[in-house]
């Protein structure tokens, strides 16, 4: 999913240098990705330690985590998928509300991909329903889903707007890939809370903190991965149909401080590894006079490019060089 802020791209630099400073056995640890997203992070660790606890407070991450981290076991899906493929489209919520000649006019898909969508959502619901798959399977479907709409969507890169005409690639059929996740022996756990409220009922050993580095809302910028993933009845609103949304206060310049200054002094991890960029909302020498306070501090950067839409290209990508900066706290 091409996604903001994503960590994929330095989920190696990311491992090896929490190896590094913690030095010892991970596979004996409780490694927690507070503000989780997609998974990336979480997935690079949940074969290494004993268990993963993820949390994002959006819905759509809800779902992804619930997939790509909390399902550890196999299950049964190639017969669901191929029924799921097969459906013939239906005229429905996204279709009226978000696709083309849909009677909202919004372009977030084509018509055909708009109606499947819609179809195939509303038969995971009706299997759930009748009890034909387990809330593994769901949210594994689910997962399927939202990823295989978001290879479709006609964007040029998040949802906070859609396209004046339909683009080749979102023109291509929908065909619901699997969203495969990580088999291992022990369970994981995954929460869709506040950040700042769920880090006083957890407790583990090394705490990954990835939040939003500058006033882009999350909520706004994917509020058609919430509606899928969701499928509620609400009255869109605006150009773009948006929804009500959660509103995060590490957005907000006058909030993010005092924010991560009472999420620091909550934690009960020994260990925090706090990723922010050059272009966020805290300095990095407020960063610093924070996790001071706490314990041992150190820094480490990595240099990197980060991958943003092209007005003129669509979803292609140009690349601008940004520097990623891993805070590091031992506490005391």
């Amino acid at each position: 999913m091409n996604y903001i802020g994503s960590k994929h791209r330095l989920g190696d630099f990311i491992k090896s240098t929490v190896s590094e400073v913690v030095s010892e056995d991970l596979s004996q640890m409780v490694f927690c990705d507070l503000f989780a997203g997609t998974g990336s992070v979480g997935r690079k660790f949940k074969t290494s330690v004993k268990s993963v606890i993820a949390n994002d407070i959006e819905f759509y991450s809800y779902i992804l985590l619930k997939n790509y981290i909390e399902n550890h076991q196999h299950l049964e899906s190639e017969a669901l998928l191929v029924e799921l493929n097969n459906l013939q489209g239906k005229t429905g919520f996204v279709f009226e509300e978000y696709s083309e000649n849909g009677e909202a006019g919004r372009l977030y898909f084509s018509e055909a991909n708009g109606k499947r969508i819609d179809a195939i959502r509303q038969q995971i619901d009706n299997w759930k329903l009748n009890k034909k798959i387990g809330e593994n399977q769901y949210f594994f479907l689910l997962a399927s889903l939202l990823e295989s709409a978001d290879k479709v969507a006609n964007t040029a890169s998040v949802y906070a707007a859609f396209l004046k005409k339909v683009k080749p690639t979102a023109q291509k059929e929908l065909k619901l890939q699997p969203a495969k996740f990580e088999l291992t022996a022990h369970p994981h756990k995954v929460f869709q809370k506040d950040a700042n409220q769920l880090i006083k009922e957890i407790e583990g050993d090394i705490l990954y903190l990835d939040p939003p580095y500058n006033a882009r809302q999350y909520g706004a910028n994917y509020h058609i991965l919430n509606t899928i993933a969701k499928y509620d009845t609400f009255a869109p609103r605006g150009k773009t149909g948006l929804r009500d949304y959660y509103r995060s206060n590490y957005c907000r310049r006058k909030e993010v401080e005092k924010s991560f200054r009472d999420l620091v002094e909550n934690a009960r991890f020994r260990y925090i590894f706090f990723s922010y960029n050059n272009e966020g909302l805290m300095p990095s020498e407020e960063i610093k006079k924070v996790m001071s306070r706490f314990g041992n501090y150190d820094l480490v950067t990595r240099n990197y490019k980060r991958f943003k839409a092209d007005r003129t290209e669509n979803r292609n990508h140009t690349a601008n060089n940004t520097t990623e900066y891993l805070h590091i706290l031992e506490k005391k």
